[in-house]
């Protein structure tokens, strides 16, 4: 090369290597104290080694703060000093093996890896079922001609098949040893690739063994675990997504000329006066300048009742105006707002979540370099002791087959499969394998309140006690209004009587009620303070809330009501504490009605509290020990729900939570919680049972390949067997067949022992 040519070759290197740092720069921004934050997206994060990994290399980087893995999203978090250049971030991913790029906390692409496992999955199964077929004619004792033309026929359909469904095996083994180091693919590639060669050798030489059934049944067994792995794996990201699906996506400006221009979320700058009309989604955080209405925060703060604003209240992004128009000026932008805290809050509890160790990772983690060693041992032991390199090699291939990690790769995606399935049929939704290990090991159940321990839907009590002429009356009114209290009045009252009553001048005043003109006479349903007179003469508001009917100003009923529990609370929470768990309740509600529901149901609890406090809460129970299983349905959950060992949502719940939690209940009944814990932690029993059957099988099975009483392919129905044996014990999660009844009308406590 000359030196013109090397000297461009370089420049232009460094010209990559600057853009590339240019673009890092570009895409992170300021987070206090002199640090930057980058994202990068990093598909090829599928274990705890690879988390591990990267953290540590770019953890090495000079003026890098930390790194942080988020397995279930495949992103990387990076604090890095400004004061200094942006450290190479995408060069050491690369350098690791990992492409990566970068992007926004909310776009990420999509994962191909499950579609590709079930195609390579089909093929592998396919190949290995016809070159079964024509190896009973060779098992059954064909002439050599025949013999060896069926081989040929075998070739010809596992080499596509091998090169086809092994890629998967063979670029992660390629990846790994390029740089420097090794995984599980490794010793599968080398097995795989390794039988196949010597079949072909086999085959040329007209020889009475091939081996293309064991390497591509060896192929089909391994991709069923990986399969039912992918598959079972957390999917995260969507509450990202979930997230910010709830941001407007623009707003109405007024500009200090007068004139009104609509401008997207992005271009929204503190200061702007902004109009907000009825039915509109709070875009960023604004001031209340002029005008009333009412705003739905269930999704913020978990208070089911919509809550009244004026002038100088403060609207958080993400919350709903009702009522009426609002005049407002933003407080901060879009960047800046509660709803993009809310996604960094979400984001850094995945990935403190990240840390978790798979039991498979952690079983697999010293696999790979003693199946090497071993099968390099007894490489080198037969060439000392024969000097035969054809037979060192046979018995060397067939050590590598009978250990190969296929009972190990489905001793626990078989069972959380099965796990799944059990749970689908009572009504349990569950995103990922993980999800049920953790779940397995919690002994802590912290409930949100509104939406979650109750319903969020008031009912009127005590209408017995009520005229019905009257409660006819508030119906009628109420039935002009879309207010939580005023459905259900109206549903109570049209249920219980067809009389119309003629109203007119109907007027919600936003924060108080419903003015209406009935024969002359002023009606007024709503807070006592405004709808009477004097405002008193009515006791304070207790429980969820009091509403009262006035004529006039004068009192002529009080409606009372509550927050609906959820079915199946009581009984719930009971087999939780009776299993010694923890139990508490922990709402961002108002502080009377969480506390008697805590008092009611014997539990702990803390009330008000902001989706960050609820984060913070969960983290100081994780630092004291305690292993959290977070349920919890709104917006201001969240957070707390991916910050948890473990989480769960009712299927009513906020698409967010539902996202962003490992389990979604979809019947009404909360002894789901109870029901998963129980049948999560059989499921971990049976993993581990099949981990030892694994373990196990090894222990036999490895010397008798290593003394050559083994061939190939009886390594291969070995490892096949070893396989069966697994599935066989997973499927035992099944057998207490009394108890999977309808968890809506079975007894916890029966459905309980019985999984215990």
């Amino acid at each position: 090369m000359s030196c013109c040519a090397a000297g461009s070759e370089l420049l232009a290197i460094g010209t990559q290597a600057q853009n590339q740092a240019n673009e890092v720069l570009l895409a992170s921004r300021a987070i206090g104290d002199g640090i930057h934050q980058t994202h990068l997206s990093v598909p090829g994060i599928h274990c705890g080694g690879c988390i591990q990994k990267i953290e540590k290399a770019l953890g090495d980087l000079r003026g890098v703060e930390r790194a942080r893995v988020n397995l279930s999203t495949k992103r990387v978090a990076i604090d890095w000093h400004s004061d200094s250049a942006p450290p190479p971030l995408i060069e050491t991913l690369d350098a690791l093996g990992y492409e990566s790029h970068l992007h926004d906390t909310i776009a990420d692409r999509k994962d191909r890896a499950p579609g590709e496992l079930v195609r390579s999955l089909a093929v592998a199964g396919f190949a290995a079922s016809n070159i079964m077929l024509l190896s009973v004619s060779i098992w059954s004792g064909a002439d050599p001609d025949t013999r060896n033309v069926f081989h040929w026929l075998s070739a010809l359909i596992a080499l596509p098949a091998v090169a086809y469904s092994g890629r998967i095996f063979f670029r992660s083994a390629w990846s790994a040893l390029r740089h420097g180091h090794t995984n599980m693919d490794v010793p599968i590639s080398i097995g795989v690739l390794l039988a196949v060669g010597m079949s072909l050798y086999e085959t040329f030489e007209r020889a009475p063994h091939a081996y293309f059934d064991a390497s591509v049944s060896l192929l089909f067994f391994l991709l069923i675990g990986r399969a039912l792995d992918h598959l079972m794996q957390d999917r995260a990201r969507e509450a990202i997504k979930g997230l910010a699906r709830l941001a407007a996506r623009g707003a109405l400006v007024v500009e200090p000329s007068g004139t009104r221009t609509y401008l997207p979320v992005d271009e929204i700058r503190p200061g702007m006066t902004i109009l907000l009309a009825a039915g509109e989604r709070v875009p960023v955080d604004l001031r209340v300048m002029r005008g009333r209405s009412e705003i739905d925060c269930s999704l913020v703060s978990g208070e089911s009742l919509p809550q009244p604003v004026a002038e100088g209240a403060v609207l958080q992004a993400g919350t709903l105006n009702l009522a009426a128009p609002l005049t407002t000026v933003a407080l901060a932008a879009a960047t800046d707002s509660f709803l993009a805290e809310m996604i960094r809050m979400m984001e850094s509890a995945e990935a403190g979540r990240s840390v978790y160790r798979r039991v498979a990772d952690r079983a697999a983690r010293l696999y790979a370099p003693m199946v090497h060693l071993t099968a390099l041992l007894t490489f080198a032991g037969w060439m000392i002791a024969t000097g035969d390199a054809h037979r060192a090699l046979t018995i060397a291939i067939a050590v590598l087959i009978i250990t190969c990690p296929c009972a190990l790769g489905l001793a626990v995606p078989m069972v959380q499969v099965v796990a799944a399935r059990l749970l689908f049929e009572r009504g349990i939704m569950v995103k990922g394998g993980a999800a049920l290990e953790r779940l397995a090991e919690i002994d802590t159940v912290v409930f949100d309140k509104t939406g979650t321990l109750s319903l969020g839907e008031p009912q009127l009590v005590g209408s017995h006690s009520i005229e019905l002429d009257k409660l006819a009356q508030a119906a009628a009114i109420a039935a002009h209004s879309r207010h939580p209290y005023s459905r259900a009045l109206t549903a109570v009252g049209s249920a219980l009587f067809g009389q119309r009553i003629e109203l007119t001048d109907i007027a919600e005043h936003p924060g108080s009620g419903l003015e209406a003109r009935a024969e002359g006479q002023i009606y007024r349903l709503g807070r006592p303070q405004w709808a009477l007179a004097d405002g008193a003469g009515v006791s304070p508001e207790r429980r969820t809330g009091r509403v009262v009917l006035t004529k006039n100003g004068r009192l002529e009923a009080m409606f009372d009501f509550d927050d609906r529990l959820r079915t199946g609370v009581r009984d719930a929470v009971k087999d939780l504490i009776d299993r010694g768990i923890a139990v508490e309740i922990l709402s961002g509600d108002q502080e009377d009605p969480v506390r008697q529901l805590a008092l009611s149901l014997g539990v702990p609890y803390v009330g008000r509290v902001s989706p960050a406090g609820k984060v913070s809460h969960v983290a100081s129970l994780a630092a004291s020990g305690r292993k959290v299983l977070m349920v919890g349905d709104g917006l201001n959950d969240a957070p707390a729900l991916a910050a948890a060992h473990a989480s769960m949502a009712p299927a009513s719940a906020a698409d967010v939570s539902r996202n962003a939690a490992d389990l979604v209940f979809l019947r009404e009944s909360l002894v789901a919680v109870p029901q998963a814990v129980a049948i999560a932690r059989r499921a971990g029993r049976l993993a581990g049972q099949n981990l030892w059957l694994a373990v196990g099988y090894n222990a036999i099975a490895v010397p008798i390949a290593i003394l050559g009483l083994a061939t190939p392919l009886v390594a291969a129905v070995a490892m096949s067997t070893s396989s069966v044996l697994v599935v066989a014990n997973a499927l035992r999660l099944r057998q207490p067949r009394q108890a999977a009844r309808s968890p809506d009308t079975a007894g916890t406590g029966a459905l309980v022992q019985q999984l215990s």
